[in-house]
């Protein structure tokens, strides 16, 4: 178990911060780039629930346990991006093959309750739709992030597959969160921008 007694260290202070194992590197390091941007992603759940409301129903109730659950998992991760490969202990807690199955079973159930695209999702709607969209953008640039560092890294390929499915979870779960409000999908009308107005 982690215990934190004293926050700062002051061993930060000339850009460089610590890997699981000790090693000092740069913090624009590209490793610190992949799991900082993981963190970022997983900051951009956290505030979900708090878009979604207080008074929820049990749809939505079940929703926030999946977002925690996949907060959770992120966590995992990016302890392992901020791992070496050859520091890496056993049994350390990082993505399988059940987290990604998992992800799609779900995708394919909230996708079975939603009308059919016909045309792509403007981001946007209430705050917890548009805080999905934000998510999901946040998601595809940890994906980018992780890909970057496994071009000169051993990283996880699970990793990088469990963020691109994730993506997908979370703009499926936008439309499922505005399905189930009665909210309208603004959709993408090709050539209707500004010089329309």
């Amino acid at each position: 178990m982690v215990r934190l007694n004293k926050i700062y260290t002051r061993t930060g202070d000339d850009g460089t911060t610590g890997l699981v194992g000790g090693e000092r590197v740069a913090k624009a390091d590209q490793r610190i780039e992949a799991y900082g941007t993981v963190d970022e992603l997983n900051a951009a759940l956290g505030l979900l629930p708090q878009f979604l409301g207080s008074e929820l129903d049990l749809e939505t109730v079940k929703l926030v346990r999946r977002l925690l659950a996949i907060q959770q998992a992120l966590f995992d991760i990016g302890a392992s991006l901020a791992t070496r490969t050859e520091k890496r202990w056993a049994n350390m807690p990082m993505a399988t093959q059940a987290h990604v199955d998992w992800l799609e079973q779900d995708i394919d159930a909230m996708n079975a309750t939603l009308e059919p695209l016909k045309s792509f999702v403007l981001p946007g709607g209430s705050l917890a739709v548009a805080q999905f969209h934000v998510a999901r953008t946040v998601c595809r640039r940890a994906e980018r992030e992780v890909l970057r560092l496994a071009a000169v890294e051993a990283v996880e390929p699970l990793e990088i597959k469990f963020l691109n499915r994730l993506s997908d979870w979370l703009f499926v779960a936008g439309r499922w969160v505005c399905a189930l409000r009665g909210e309208s999908e603004v959709l993408w009308s090709p050539g209707l921008g500004i010089r329309k107005l």
